[in-house]
């Protein structure tokens, strides 16, 4: 055990103080903050700073024209249909002041069919805002030609949106308000997580060790330990470095969400719609077009002790499972391009793992997604999808037997690959030949 904590340590100390660590761990929260910013701010360089463009509107029947009204991007210029002859001379006369000519026929009640001309390919916004105008216009309209009073307050009240609002009930009677939406994103970012890190420190493994075996510092090593110890000390070493990055990726979101909450002068942390006055809430609905007592309701009825907890949980049985997998194909390699023959099987299943995960958010509960969320190769990924949809207990305790008891497994069967390819050199290594050393 001294020889194995040494192998521990060493391993710890030397990737937490390599620059790549330092710099993973401030650049991930930055990176995770500029995935959500970036497209809005893309947006609104994209639209800030822009020219207006003049399009005009020929309108032949004399009665749309006006209700294609002018955006940020764009100023219409309504003509009559018998002002103007033909539209691509009209539009050469403008010596390029304008930037399309929309021609509204005199049939469109029947066809619902209008044409933009323009020298370029037409702007998909502009298409947008046309249809949207002239479909309400349109329609009123012929609501209107029925001559049937007050028609269109019969249609507008006839026409109900309905709001389904989900509530859990918990064992002791009470009522929490759920959100399918909030559990969705929740199941699919720790989905992605777990993908992303087992795979990454998995990888690390396997570069370690096709470097220490390239550079035969190995040998040295297991003259004074064994293979068992040497692969189990670089599997613990990076799993304490993946937690300890988690934990530092947490504090840092906390961080980030306290100073954001100050700002904006709400505690992010420990909201809920009680500790708000009526007022700020009214406000807070008013500002965001939505019923913004729900969506806290149903985010603080959220068990995020359970989640976490069992996402530390299948994150050490995932990284063991396949970390040792990792380890296993590395020392049998010479160099890392030569292991792709054997990692690629691995990342298939992963991303399997991963679709599969995307595909039962429509059904969380079905066949595919529980035996996915029990079949260890698969289950890290697939069973934080379902973590927020309340798994049943025997099938999360199941999953987690399974999971760690199959770790286990491919830990001892690693190991054995791991004993004999670590000091064999020079010569490819097949599959064929990787099961005769496990036996």
């Amino acid at each position: 055990m001294e020889k194995l904590k040494l192998i521990i340590a060493r391993e710890y100390m030397s990737t937490v103080s390599s620059k790549s660590f330092i710099v993973m761990t401030i650049l991930m929260p930055v990176l995770m903050l500029l995935i959500v910013a970036v497209p809005l701010a893309i947006g609104y360089l994209n639209d800030a700073g822009s020219d207006v463009e003049k399009v005009a509107v020929i309108d032949e029947t004399g009665r749309y024209g006006q209700a294609i009204k002018a955006t940020d991007l764009f100023e219409f210029v309504t003509l009559r249909g018998d002002t103007v002859g033909d539209p691509r001379q009209f539009y050469d006369k403008a010596s390029g002041s304008l930037a399309a000519v929309v021609v509204i026929p005199r049939d469109v009640d029947s066809t619902a069919q209008v044409t933009v001309f323009s020298d370029k390919t037409v702007n998909m916004s502009l298409k947008s805002h046309i249809a949207r105008s002239l479909s309400d216009t349109i329609t009123q309209a012929h609501i209107a030609a029925y001559g049937v009073p007050n028609l269109q307050k019969m249609i507008d009240e006839a026409n109900v949106d309905v709001d389904v609002k989900s509530v859990k009930w918990s064992d002791d009677g009470s009522e929490t308000e759920s959100s399918t939406e909030i559990a969705m994103v929740i199941g699919m970012i720790l989905a992605f997580l777990t993908y992303m890190f087992v795979l990454m420190y998995g990888a690390m493994i396997m570069n370690g060790v096709i470097e220490e075996k390239t550079n035969r510092i190995v040998e040295v090593i297991v003259s004074s330990c064994k293979p068992f110890q040497l692969m189990m000390g670089k599997i613990i070493g990076v799993a304490l470095v993946g937690l300890t990055q988690l934990a530092i990726w947490t504090v840092v979101m906390g961080v980030i969400t306290s100073v954001v909450g100050a700002v904006l002068g709400v505690n992010l942390l420990t909201m809920s719609p009680s500790s708000m006055s009526p007022e700020a809430m009214a406000a807070m609905n008013e500002a965001q077009g939505f019923d913004m007592s729900g969506v806290l309701q149903a985010v603080m009825g959220v068990n995020y002790l359970q989640i976490f907890t069992c996402f530390v949980l299948y994150f050490i049985g995932g990284y063991l499972l396949y970390a040792a997998l990792f380890a296993a194909f590395g020392s049998a390699v010479d160099q890392a391009s030569d292991a792709s023959q054997f990692t690629s099987p691995i990342i298939i299943i992963m991303i399997v793992a991963l679709y599969a995960g995307m595909a039962c958010i429509e059904n969380p509960n079905g066949p595919m997604a529980v035996w996915c969320s029990i079949i260890p190769f698969t289950s890290p990924v697939v069973m934080m999808v379902r973590l927020p949809y309340d798994v049943p207990f025997w099938q999360l305790a199941l999953s987690v037997v399974l999971l760690f008891a199959t770790a286990a497994a491919l830990v001892w069967v690693a190991a054995r690959i791991y004993r004999t390819g670590i000091l064999l050199y020079g010569k490819k290594t097949s599959f064929k030949e990787i099961l005769r050393w496990i036996k």
